[in-house]
């Protein structure tokens, strides 16, 4: 094993500031780690959805060939993102303690999904969040959105702190200044009335503050979000609660937790594994970030998708939980509008809980689970 490991990430804010928890544990234990920044497929089509991208692994891939090909030692992914087949000469080192791994919805006034009129637009890029949100509210518009957590949030904040700006400027008078100014000696058709209100009394609105002293109150996530053109106003946003808090940004916005019971986490959510290939590497890693009851949990997750064979082509929720000698699990597995599922939860044996979850797994596919994933899997083929 070499001085220094060689860790495998990719380069988006969360994907580093992981690799760096990983890169913590193993200092503590001695070792130098320096971190080898790589573009994944799923890098390189931004504006693809991730169940589109093909079969789950587009975040993947290209970190492991790294590994394989001696350019690194060992690599760090968000777990979810993972496959659950098999990997050919790699292993998966280690699973560090897991973060929360709930959903939230991201509101600007802190609404929750129950609270949005009809009509609200919710954003998600996740199949399974989007069949669950249709689920429990039929009458909101969900609309697909890509990016990494500060640009999902941007998309959301933008309209917003885009039309405030606009009143402030109205109410101070530069809004006006500004047209006269790009109108002067131009446009016949100009307006002339300058004081002519169209959206009401606004221009009659005051504030304490001036338009510069507003702005320089905005957090850098505010002032980021002003900049940005959106395609699609979104009223709210739901995320993994873990990629909002490992990319500090949990406190710059409002959010509401979702209930477990009815937003079943995906497989894997929250937690961060680590691959390597070199029995050396492996027993390193192991030693410093292995983290056993979240290894058991997450084994059962995965183990259920597997055996489920729903990848990311469904919307599965599989959430399970260390509880003494059990592992307590839930699954919920939905059409993609949300309209039918087959869901329950169990108490597996925790000294054979790999064995029990893929009995669970086979129990759910009898009652109908194989056949609303083989739905799914055509209705992803369809829009190919």
């Amino acid at each position: 094993m070499t001085e220094t490991l060689r860790l495998a990430t990719r380069g988006s804010d969360l994907a580093l500031r992981q690799a760096e928890t990983v890169r913590e544990a193993l200092s503590s234990r001695r070792r130098d780690v320096e971190l080898r920044q790589v573009e994944t497929r799923g890098d390189q089509i931004p504006d693809e959805l991730i169940h589109r991208l093909g079969k789950t692994g587009a975040f993947v891939r290209a970190l492991d060939e790294e590994v394989l090909a001696g350019d690194a030692d060992l690599a760090v992914h968000s777990l979810k993102d993972l496959p659950t087949e098999e990997m050919a000469e790699l292993v998966v080192a280690g699973v560090p303690e897991r973060a929360p791994s709930g959903d939230v919805v991201v509101q600007p006034e802190g609404l929750g999904i129950e609270d949005l009129p009809a009509g609200a637009v919710v954003g998600t890029g996740s199949l399974r969040r989007g069949a669950q949100i249709r689920a429990a509210r039929p009458d909101l518009t969900v609309e697909p959105i890509r990016g990494n957590v500060d640009t999902r949030l941007e998309k959301l904040l933008a309209p917003g702190l885009q039309a405030e700006h606009e009143r402030r400027l109205i109410a101070s008078g530069e809004e006006n200044a500004l047209t006269a100014e790009a109108d002067e000696g131009g446009d016949e058709n100009a307006d002339d009335t300058d004081d002519e209100d169209t959206d009401g009394d606004e221009v009659d609105e005051e504030f304490d503050e001036t338009v510069e002293e507003w702005f320089d109150s905005l957090s850098d996530l505010e002032r980021d979000a002003m900049e940005r053109k959106v395609e699609t106003e979104y009223d709210a946003v739901v995320l993994a609660e873990a990629g909002l808090r490992r990319s500090n940004l949990f406190y710059e916005v409002e959010t509401t937790r979702l209930p477990r019971e009815e937003y079943v986490p995906a497989a894997g959510q929250g937690a961060i594994a680590v691959t390597a290939s070199d029995p050396d590497v492996i027993e390193a890693v192991r030693k410093a970030v292995d983290h056993p009851r979240t290894r058991v949990a997450v084994t059962v997750e995965r183990t259920i998708l597997g055996e489920l064979n729903g990848g990311c082509v469904a919307p599965i929720g599989v959430s399970a939980m260390v509880q003494g000698e059990h592992v307590h699990v839930r699954a919920r597995v939905l059409s993609t509008d949300g309209t039918e599922e087959v869901a329950d939860t169990r108490d597996l044996p925790i000294r054979s809980h790999a064995t029990a979850a893929a009995e669970f797994a086979a129990d759910l596919a009898d009652r109908g689970a194989d056949e609303l994933i083989a739905e799914a899997r055509e209705e992803a083929d369809a829009d190919e």
